[in-house]
């Protein structure tokens, strides 16, 4: 098929890029131009429209993430130096941030109003996260511009937008349109060119979902390093988009490589292979993946354990995605959200035949250690050195305002 090259984004300046993003102007001066050190902020899963088990007189999502977004500030106003830990940037303070990354569920899914969830459209819970994440959040790159957030989007981002067995027929893409909208600024995407005329239909919705055009696949070039933004994960209909990017950037290049789901991406995210295949109560699974679940025939409905989980590993797709990794050695860090915890691990995929670093980041609202334990609630902080090809992570703990583990990576391309 043909497959439209969505990385003439990637192709230009960067100031051309913030420019079109309406993120700040981004502007470089000759003298960055020669900077080859590369810092940004990562979180994800942030998830406006829900409440936690209060702490600190905190429980909502715009209060949670207010909290975390003004430790962010500060980190950066009180030139709060990283931790000696031989990594990149070691002991300096964080003076600059070139950009913020969010890997999706911007937004929770509107799904009934037990607690800690609340029933609460996409439409009134992204003006809350835009407030927080494009006004409140202030950091400053290295000429002092207002740093640029980059997203992509979530499970619970894409299900407002295409359906979701709980939430019955309301659609709403208010959060996918604008994250779309952010992250590829020549096109455009409202909540009624997605969902349709009818909102209460999915199969428009669906269908828009299924179309590459509609699909958030873009890269951005920073001091040497190539950063590549994928909605939801890198599946079948992504990958050729991917490729496409990737086609016009040297094997040498380091990829770093944003997604939402992780490389084990859960067998109910992946679409329905039971007739009439669409998103059901009777069997789970979300249709967020565009590639059919293939790993059990015959196929049992409902196929899921006692707690409602699909209890099916997913190899026969981890398989698919690492024999496409092993095409492009150069992605050499992965980086999700979904599984809410930080983590440093190494991806080895099902059959142990790859190597890939890969950092999970908490959620602010509902990290599966911090959630008890607020003195667990962290971002990353990412330093990247491309001369001497090395990349720092480093978790900050903003509750206790201190900083956690770090790890630092060579950004050489994978022997596996």
């Amino acid at each position: 098929m043909n497959v439209p090259v969505v990385s003439k984004l990637a192709m230009t300046s960067l100031a051309s890029l913030l420019l079109l993003s309406g993120c700040g102007s981004g502007s470089t001066t000759a003298a960055d131009a020669t900077i080859n050190t590369t810092t940004f902020v990562y979180t994800s899963d942030t998830h406006y429209g829900i409440k936690k088990i209060p702490f600190s007189g905190m429980s909502s999502a715009q209060q949670v993430n207010g909290a975390m977004i003004a430790e962010m500030n500060r980190l950066q106003t009180a030139a709060i130096p990283m931790p000696g830990d031989n990594g990149v940037n070691a002991g300096q303070p964080l003076t600059a941030v070139d950009f913020v990354a969010v890997t999706g569920d911007a937004v929770n899914r509107s799904e009934g109003a037990i607690y800690p969830r609340k029933n609460a459209p996409a439409a009134e819970m992204w003006p809350q996260f835009q407030s927080d994440y494009f006004t409140v959040l202030n950091l400053k790159n290295r000429s002092g511009a207002k740093a640029p957030l980059f997203m992509t989007t979530g499970n619970h981002d894409t299900s407002n937008a295409i359906g979701y067995y709980k939430t019955g027929s309301v659609l709403d893409a208010t959060a996918y349109a604008a994250i779309y909208n952010l992250m590829m600024p020549t096109k455009s995407m409202t909540n009624a060119s997605f969902i349709g005329s009818a909102p209460g239909s999915a199969t428009t919705a669906a269908a828009s979902y299924a179309t590459t055009t509609n699909r958030i696949v873009t890269s951005r070039d920073l001091n040497g390093v190539h950063f590549v933004f994928v909605g939801m994960w890198p599946d079948s209909v992504n990958r050729p988009l991917i490729d496409a990017d990737l086609a016009v950037v040297p094997a040498t290049t380091p990829v770093v490589l944003f997604t939402h789901a992780p490389p084990v991406a859960e067998a109910k995210l992946f679409t329905n292979p039971i007739a009439p295949y669409t998103i059901l109560s009777a069997n789970k699974f979300e249709n967020l993946i565009s590639d059919t679940f293939a790993e059990a025939t015959p196929f049992n409905t409902p196929f899921s354990d006692a707690a409602g989980t699909i209890a099916i590993a997913d190899a026969i797709e981890q398989r698919a995605l690492v024999a496409w990794l092993k095409t492009h050695k150069n992605i050499v860090a992965y980086f999700h959200g979904h599984d809410n915890a930080n983590e440093f691990y190494t991806y080895t995929g099902p059959d142990n035949d790859i190597s890939l670093p890969t950092f999970r980041v908490d959620s602010p609202m509902k990290g599966n250690v911090s959630v008890g334990d607020p003195s667990k609630l962290s971002f990353q902080v990412v330093s990247i050195d491309a001369t001497a090809k090395l990349l720092t992570v480093r978790e900050y703990l903003w509750n206790t305002k201190t900083w956690g583990a770090s790890k630092t990576l060579s950004l050489t391309p994978r022997a596996l």
